[in-house]
């Protein structure tokens, strides 16, 4: 049980970090705009600090033994959790991680006041649900898919994932923020007061555990393992 209890503290940890760590991209990035007036510059600076901050969180992940800032990650586990306490205590972990994110945004509001508001929805409800959900669905299902094929290999594998949340993250950036993270999302909409509304809780939160759970399902369905070919009997 300590284990546990250190794992929820490391998830709320994590979670802390991980909005504060957006914000310091976002001011790092507005800095080299401001200083190299290039916007061609400025993007590719800013995709290279993302897949560098991408780097340190997965290596802390590793270093942490299974620390989590992300829900879609431990619901995804819970999934495929062997036993229902498991997967109680997988689902357990997600409100910490919100708790993390929550208490990282207030400090940023009290330190940065006229800082990012968090992620904006410029499409409807439904179509901004779609996006999030079919974000989330090929992260997880590719992620799902790494993890099998790819045994080892820290660099390999974080390297792939890391370009491959940026493309989904550029995708989606315009239309929903690209987030992928529900509880990311929650302390800024907890801060502003929004996270009671349709659009959060079906956007940020409903779609990306749908997409979560028909990832893994469909998952499981393209691996399934073949069926043990019955001996003849001469």
């Amino acid at each position: 049980m300590a284990g546990m209890g250190q794992l929820i503290i490391t998830d709320t940890i994590l979670s802390f970090m991980w909005v504060w760590a957006g914000i310091i991209v976002r001011i790092i990035v507005q800095n080299f705009q401001a200083s190299s007036n290039n916007d061609e510059a400025t993007e590719l600076f800013r995709c290279c600090i993302i897949v560098v901050n991408m780097f340190l969180f997965t290596y802390l992940v590793k270093l942490t033994n299974g620390g989590a800032y992300n829900p879609v990650v431990v619901f995804t586990s819970a999934i495929n959790a062997p036993d229902f306490v498991t997967i109680l205590f997988n689902i357990a972990r997600i409100p910490f991680q919100v708790f993390g994110s929550v208490i990282a945004v207030r400090l940023i509001l009290d330190t940065f006041p006229g800082i990012w508001r968090g992620p904006e929805l410029n499409i409807e409800l439904h179509q901004g649900a779609l996006t999030e959900g079919l974000l989330t669905f090929t992260q997880v299902l590719i992620t799902l898919g790494l993890d099998r094929n790819i045994q080892g290999g820290f660099f390999r594998k974080t390297w792939i994932n890391s370009i491959l949340k940026l493309a989904l993250h550029i995708l989606g950036s315009d239309l929903t923020g690209g987030c992928m993270n529900p509880a990311a999302v929650v302390g800024w909409a907890y801060a502003l007061g929004v996270h009671k509304t349709s659009e959060h809780i079906v956007v940020y939160w409903f779609a990306p555990i749908e997409a979560s759970l028909l990832a893994v399902w469909t998952y499981k369905y393209l691996i399934r393992k073949p069926k043990p070919e019955k001996q003849k009997i001469n």
